[in-house]
């Protein structure tokens, strides 16, 4: 099936593009639609850390609506990394600068260059709405954050948001389309072909405890699977990965 073409409303303002879209599925539309801001004041990232809206780079969501439930639904996080990962590819020209932290990071050169925030809740007309939200650091990046970051500028490559945001429009409902026909399984296989620290040692903090072990696997629903030196694996569907070896 050819991908959709992808519709894109622009905003010179708004406190956060997740929240433009859930007022939108919640006045019935259903998408696909993408919504870019080029000034937001109140963005998120996960755990509602706040997200670092820097002038310049790309504030955007993508409003979907699915009849699926919403542990199946997670798993288009993985979708908006590959699209992200596109985005990186054409700027870059080099695939191998480009890899996939667990769960919803993006990386370049080993620094963060885009996050992800997806949300959910129930359509008025049947089915589930979803918020793609995705900061990309097109021009710069913030350095009063936990984990070192980077923007696509900073690497080398000059993108501009207009040119971003219809890649990752395009190459989001490509790899949608992908999930709705061949399931989750044909997304995994993608995304561990450029998983960041795969076979490495990480640390995973929980709500309650932090787990030490190696990064074995990606389970069938997104889960990270932890191999523990007792020979025991962990499945960890939500946590905090760090990977001691990177600094």
């Amino acid at each position: 099936m050819a991908a959709r073409a992808p519709r894109i409303d622009w905003l010179e303002q708004t406190g956060s593009t997740n929240v433009e879209i859930r007022e939108r599925a919640l006045a019935g539309e259903v998408g696909p639609l993408w919504i870019a801001a080029r000034r937001q004041t109140s963005g998120r990232g996960r755990r509602g850390r706040p997200w670092h809206s820097l002038e310049g780079n790309l504030f955007a969501s993508g409003l979907y609506v699915i009849d699926r439930p919403p542990a199946q639904a997670a798993q288009l996080s993985f979708v908006a990394a590959l699209a992200v990962a596109a985005v990186c590819d054409a700027a870059l020209g080099d695939k191998a600068r480009t890899r996939l932290k667990w769960p919803n990071d993006v990386l370049v050169d080993g620094r963060k260059v885009a996050g992800i925030l997806l949300e959910s809740g129930a359509a008025p007309a049947g089915g589930l709405w979803l918020a793609i939200g995705i900061g990309i650091n097109l021009c710069d990046a913030p350095d009063d954050v936990e984990r070192p970051a980077i923007s696509l500028e900073q690497a080398g490559a000059r993108l501009d948001r207009e040119a971003a945001i219809l890649l990752l429009a395009q190459a989001f409902e490509q790899e949608f389309q992908l999930w709705m026909q061949s399931g989750f399984g044909a997304v995994r296989d993608q995304w561990l072909t450029r998983a960041h620290g795969l076979g490495e040692r990480c640390l995973v903090r929980l709500a309650q405890e932090t787990l030490d072990g190696v990064f074995g696997d990606l389970g069938p629903d997104g889960a990270l699977r932890l191999d523990l030196a007792s020979g025991q694996h962990r499945y960890i569907s939500a946590g905090e990965v760090f990977f001691p070896a990177a600094g």
